[in-house]
């Protein structure tokens, strides 16, 4: 009988958002549960890494959770119905589907791979949003002989990691990377040269104004009627968000996204919060936040603070959003800090180089250890729930 807040998706915002809930809020008023496909905890801004062949540390989320309160359910979420607050969800054990029940959602499932109605996409490609996919990726390559043609399309963060980090990895395969716009065209014009200064050195060859328009086995075609050789095909020109928001009656976006206010809440329905990549948020000069985990944790605090807060009758916290740095690895020993502003547009200033590598890497290595310490630095004082926010039986106890 106590306030059930089921949490869904244990990417960087879900996990976050649970673990921090479970940090202000007393386990005998709350339970929260976690409900993920996978036992352990998917570092997706390291997907590149183990795609070039790299092994990644694992975090079993049983130990980083253990003695918080939250309980994880290995299950695949199937629909949602916010109207009565209930989830559909099928065990990952073959055990059949299970319906879960709610008082506070807090929907994180975040997007997947976009290929973007390109013809030949989905036969061909490769993509790197997900474990599943690094891994068939990193077999692939791993089957490569030397001298054969990788192409990794979209020129953005995702892409020039991806590009460099199989450039640097397998310096025996023909690498280049084909971009809708001029390389690294967002950056400083210090960002820029030292993107090509990298990109150069490592081999790869720039498509740069180039649409790709479709994916052969062996090849990709070009708006502009070329062909370029591909014996692997690499898509990152974006992402997807799941499609199980748009089909509620919650309010989304055209492209299936939640729109929440500024306590991440949702605006139609307000026992559901949404974070991270599934979520439509505005963010400084009333621009919308981009899907990044740059964007996504701090999104995760704020959803986390105001449902505690909320359920605990104190005031609600209200922390903007802002940008500080884009973080670019490129490779293992390069890296590039591009400074930006609060509304995420590039300054003059960058860090580049090995400095910038490693800055990338503690950024990394943080973003991980945050999961299992979401309140890391702060007051960790749990409130007890308002017996008005308690269901049934439970309310009238704690009244009494």
């Amino acid at each position: 009988m106590q306030h059930r807040i089921v949490v869904l998706g244990a990417g960087y915002t879900g996990a976050v958002a649970a673990g921090r809930i479970a940090k202000r809020l007393h386990r005998e008023d709350v339970t929260i549960t976690l409900v993920n496909p996978e036992p352990d905890f998917v570092e997706r801004v390291r997907l590149h890494q183990l795609a070039a062949g790299q092994d990644l540390r694992p975090r079993p989320f049983g130990e980083m959770f253990a003695g918080t309160g939250v309980a994880l359910k290995l299950a695949k979420v199937t629909a949602v119905d916010v109207d009565r607050r209930t989830v559909a969800v099928t065990a990952v054990n073959g055990r059949g589907q299970e319906e879960l029940e709610y008082d506070t959602l807090v929907y994180a499932l975040g997007s997947g791979w976009n290929d973007g109605g390109v013809p030949g996409t989905g036969e061909h490609a490769h993509d790197i949003s997900g474990r599943p996919g690094a891994l068939r990726l990193r077999d692939r390559l791993a089957a490569l002989d030397a001298g054969r043609p990788v192409v990794v399309i979209g020129g953005g963060l995702t892409g020039l990691e991806a590009a460099t980090e199989i450039a640097e990895a397998r310096p025996d395969l023909d690498v280049a990377l084909a971009a809708r716009g001029a390389l690294g065209d967002w950056l400083s014009a210090k960002g820029r040269a030292h993107l090509r200064k990298v990109v150069d050195g490592l081999g790869i060859t720039v498509h740069d104004h180039t649409a790709v328009t479709a994916v052969e086995a062996d090849r990709v075609r070009t708006a502009d009627g070329r062909s370029i050789p591909a014996e692997v095909t690499v898509w990152t020109t974006g992402f997807a968000v799941h499609p199980i928001a748009g089909a509620t009656t919650l309010e989304v976006t055209d492209h299936g996204r939640i729109v929440v206010d500024s306590t991440m809440r949702s605006v139609s329905h307000p026992d559901v919060y949404a974070v991270g990549d599934a979520a439509m948020a505005i963010g400084p000069a009333g621009k919308p936040l981009r899907m990044s985990c740059a964007s996504g944790i701090p999104m995760a605090w704020q959803a986390a603070d105001a449902i505690a807060a909320r359920l605990a009758g104190t005031k609600v916290p209200r922390v903007p959003v802002r940008y500080f740095q884009q973080c670019i690895s490129l490779g293992r020993r390069e890296g590039l800090i591009q400074f930006v502003t609060a509304d995420d547009r590039a300054v003059d200033r960058t860090l580049t180089g090995r400095v910038a590598a490693l800055y990338k890497e503690l950024i990394c290595k943080g973003a991980a250890w945050g999961v299992a310490n979401p309140t890391a630095g702060m007051p960790s004082r749990r409130r007890r729930v308002l017996p008005g926010e308690l269901p049934g039986r439970a309310r009238a106890e704690a009244a009494a």
